[in-house]
């Protein structure tokens, strides 16, 4: 059975309160190996450490897009602090996740995109002095998103959820970084999706679910279905074998070849992977 990482997998959220352990085996059993768990603010930097540590997984340290109107520069030394302590271990990989967001209204006034991307670069800067890759937001803000790796060069890393253009993903990966596929994939709606996917190098891609988040379309209900009652098919990283077949399939390739890729991409987007797997 092909063996994968899980670049992108929130298993710490609360959706997976109830059956933590059990979806962490089911994955397992599944064939994914490894996976990788992003903070997302200040308040679960020692949530996901222990988290990754008691499954044997990795984590990054980050303060998500989404939660900048909240956060403080406390915050932001809280971060640099834990990256610090944190230093020798192997299993944190990255600062993550960050970035920036284009899509929810309240984050688009000016002063939420000037806290966005105040956040942002600060958290580049620490990267770079810290050394470490990071795991990117991208959500309708790739061009800020590049024009801040430009200013601040980092290590490269992973954009994760991965929609934009040829030209954009091209940049990235001049950049050093690879790019994350994952259950928006599946729909047959996402034909530019799909394209990139088929477009770009194998040695640009890694796989991922965002877990909770981002289900396939085998788990997604649609308003009318759930205004009938049927509930959001809760994404778990035992789905990523299930993607991981999608993307096979539109590259003409087998299960196991596109996992050792995969693989061995993930690797090295966050080289720490390495001492792991």
């Amino acid at each position: 059975m092909p063996s994968w990482i899980d670049t992108h997998c929130h298993l710490d959220a609360a959706e997976f309160d109830a059956d933590r352990s059990a979806v962490r085996q089911r994955a397992r059993a599944a064939g994914v190996a490894h996976c990788v768990i992003p903070a997302v603010e200040a308040a679960n930097f020692d949530a996901v450490r222990h988290l990754a540590h008691a499954q044997g997984d990795s984590y990054a340290l980050g303060i998500h897009p989404l939660y900048t109107p909240h956060a403080t520069p406390e915050h932001l030394a809280q971060l640099d602090a834990a990256l610090h302590a944190h230093r020798d271990d192997p299993q944190l990989v990255a600062v993550g996740e960050i970035g920036l967001d284009g899509f929810v209204p309240s984050l688009n006034t000016p002063e939420a995109l000037a806290q966005q991307r105040w956040f942002y670069t600060a958290q580049l800067e620490l990267a770079q002095r810290h050394q470490l890759p990071v795991i990117l937001h991208v959500r309708r803000s790739a061009d800020g998103l590049l024009q801040g790796l430009r200013k601040t060069r980092v290590i490269g890393g992973i954009a994760h959820a991965f929609n934009g253009s040829l030209q954009q993903a091209q940049t990235f990966i001049a950049l050093g970084f690879k790019l994350g596929f994952g259950g928006a994939l599946t729909y047959e709606r996402a034909l530019q999706l799909r394209r990139l996917a088929t477009q770009l190098p194998l040695s640009a891609l890694v796989l991922e679910t965002d877990a909770p988040d981002i289900p396939p379309h085998w788990l997604y209900a649609t308003a009318e279905q759930r205004a009938a009652g049927a509930a959001q098919g809760r994404n778990a990283p035992a789905e990523l074998p299930r993607i991981a077949q999608v993307l096979a399939d539109l590259r003409g390739m087998s299960l196991s070849e596109l996992a050792a890729v995969t693989t061995a991409n993930a690797c090295t987007a966050l080289p720490r992977l390495q001492l792991k797997t």
